[in-house]
């Protein structure tokens, strides 16, 4: 008897530990924090673009029979996002295959009639820089452009050129390019550089001529550029072009060369801003 009231005992104080814990609330594991993508920033504008800087064997000024070097300098169009859309391609070994916009720029120097004697007595022509955007149709073998530019300096009047060019690659650097140029110009153009007032007629005995605007030159040319890296390369042309219409009937012209050869060669950087 004294043995089952010692088994019960020791079965009650082996209960005791089970049921403390038993009456012991679990403890809570608080639930992970949703995890909340954070939102994208919205890409600022990006402007992706090619300079070229060199030198140029041209003549001396629209109609000059003589040849001077000075400097040739380029712009081209690469990328451009800005206000939600896309132009172009920040990617330098993809061409831009199908329709696309183009940058077109030219400086044209300043006419010093002074250090011609055949023109002395014509009013001086300030240097020009004309800025403009083009649309332009690539293929892999050929390409065609249509280019429009304002003077931002210098003359004030706008002028168009469309082209085509046949397109080479004997290497993968190296793009070879040929084909026919068609330059136009507004009144204004044409009467600053092939014009002559009555007042410029007496002080140089050049005959007065009113030159309108219109078609003023078709040309051809050829040109190359090697691709060094993919910010760095080195482009060259050679073009040749005839006065056509009323540039051609200047009295300007007609006192030198009414055709003229241009050759320049000059190296590319392609740049990218971040905005």
């Amino acid at each position: 008897m004294s043995a089952c009231r010692t088994a019960t005992a020791a079965l009650c104080l082996s209960a005791a530990p089970l049921s403390a814990f038993a009456d012991t609330p679990a403890p809570v594991m608080p639930e992970p924090a949703p995890v909340v993508a954070a939102p994208m920033a919205d890409p600022g504008p990006e402007f992706a673009f090619t300079l070229r800087g060199g030198v140029a064997a041209k003549p001396s000024y629209f109609g000059s029979d003589d040849v001077e070097f000075g400097p040739d300098l380029g712009f081209s169009f690469g990328y451009l996002r800005a206000f939600g859309r896309e132009f172009g391609s920040l990617d330098p070994d993809l061409e831009p295959l199908g329709p696309h916009l183009r940058g077109s720029f030219r400086y044209i120097p300043e006419r010093d009639s002074s250090e011609f004697d055949e023109i002395s007595g014509l009013d001086d022509v300030d240097a020009a820089v004309e800025l403009g955007l083009g649309i332009g149709y690539r293929a892999r073998n050929y390409e065609a452009f249509a280019d429009l530019r304002y003077g931002a300096i210098g003359h004030e009047s706008l002028v168009a050129e469309v082209g085509a060019d046949a397109l080479f690659r004997p290497t993968d650097r190296l793009t070879v390019s040929a084909g026919p140029r068609l330059f136009m110009g507004s009144d204004d153009y044409a009467d600053t550089y092939y014009g002559v007032s009555a007042g410029e007629s007496a002080a140089s005995g050049l005959e007065a001529y009113d030159a309108g605007g219109g078609l003023l030159r078709a040309g051809v040319e050829l040109g190359a550029t090697y691709r060094i890296d993919d910010n760095w390369g080195v482009e060259g042309a050679i073009r040749y072009d005839q006065f056509l219409n009323d540039a051609e009937d200047s009295p300007i012209v007609r006192q030198g060369d009414d055709s003229q050869l241009k050759v320049r060669i000059g190296v590319t950087r392609r740049i990218t801003l971040d905005f």
